[in-house]
């Protein structure tokens, strides 16, 4: 069977102007970053994510939400809606990141509504899931995140399952600048592949200080096929570097 296409998403977080990012895409567009074997979305704010949208037709690059209600539309203050963010040229989004599961009140079951309402409308989730330090240190990494997998999929069809993505995000290792090691980050993807049925099918991504010297060891795993990228993806030439170093690790 042929390997995947790789994914490398780019997470801006709540980082950069509408100006600001759409220097950033007139920047990767004149480096013009090499994607043979390899997919790559960004996930701008909302604020900027038609603009990014605008700014990057005709390439290959996709547009995603960085977070998504569970609701089509309502008095909902401050949410953003599957429609919406369609509106504004995203097809992707980001489900149960860490930052939002720990400040923004996302629970286990929150995500699996929006889950649902992303796949109803189209939406391809990357849905995040990750342990803490306390949990990593007491050894429990594989009980909890196969814990959040099941939830987030609760009444989700394989063939639905088989659609979405799932990205392996430990806590203590988000914006560190220290990684977890391949091997060890592959251990997790591999139990969480098993957890649930169609995730068998489905790309599964590491995220957690990647950067251009160390994404091609994590994509030499056999249950990593991808990475969400935070810090290095905030500059053009760094995302750039990470882009080539994988479209050059998947072709080889």
């Amino acid at each position: 069977m042929q390997a995947p296409r790789a994914l490398i998403a780019a997470n801006w977080k709540m980082n950069k102007t509408i100006a600001e990012s759409v220097a950033y895409i007139r920047k990767l567009r004149e480096i013009d970053p090499d994607l043979d074997g390899i997919d790559a979305v960004i996930f701008p704010p909302f604020t900027a994510m038609r603009f990014v949208s605008d700014a990057l037709e005709g390439t290959k690059f996709a547009v995603g939400g960085q977070a998504m209600s569970e609701e089509d539309a309502g008095s909902f203050t401050g949410e953003i809606s599957a429609l919406q963010l369609q509106d504004a040229g995203a097809t992707w989004a980001i489900l149960g990141h860490s930052e939002r599961r720990g400040g923004d009140g996302e629970t286990d079951e929150s995500v699996n509504r929006k889950v649902h309402a992303a796949l109803h409308w189209g939406i391809r989730p990357i849905i995040c899931v990750g342990e803490s330090e306390a949990d990593h240190i007491a050894g429990v990494t594989h009980a909890h995140v196969v814990a959040q997998t099941r939830a987030a999929f609760e009444d989700v069809a394989p063939e639905g399952v088989a659609q979405c993505l799932v990205a392996y995000e430990p806590i203590w290792a988000i914006g560190s600048g220290s990684s977890d090691t391949p091997e060890s980050a592959n251990a997790v993807l591999r139990v969480i592949r098993s957890s649930v049925p169609g995730l068998e099918r489905a790309q599964l991504l590491y995220g957690g200080s990647v950067k251009a010297n160390n994404i091609g060891h994590f994509l030499d795993q056999p249950n990593i096929d991808g990475a969400l990228v935070g810090n290095a993806s905030l500059d053009p030439r760094s995302f750039a570097d990470v882009l080539s170093a994988a479209s050059h690790n998947h072709v080889q």
